[in-house]
């Protein structure tokens, strides 16, 4: 039986938090190979190259048509794990 976490990267977004908890240095435990917290969050292709889309839309034309909705449908690995970015 395989985990959800065989043969992935871990997540840059997680390596990073790893990191600033660290004072700055990646953990030794940190590998090239993604651990239950540092693996990829599920999410749909659809949702997150809609929110890409919207994005570079946006910094093209500079018309905001629902970046920040789209952005929000995305999950955020600072709520997933209990913490807040302000």
């Amino acid at each position: 039986m395989t985990s959800k976490t065989d043969g992935q990267q871990p997540e840059a977004l997680a390596t990073f938090a790893a990191a600033a908890r660290a004072d700055g240095e990646k953990p030794r435990d940190v590998g090239l190979t993604a651990t239950a917290e540092t693996s990829p969050i599920p999410t749909s292709s659809e949702a997150k190259d809609e929110a890409a889309t919207k994005v570079l839309q946006r910094g093209a034309t500079g018309e905001d048509r629902g970046v920040e909705e789209a952005v929000d449908r995305l999950p955020d690995r600072t709520t997933e794990a209990g913490k807040t970015t302000r």
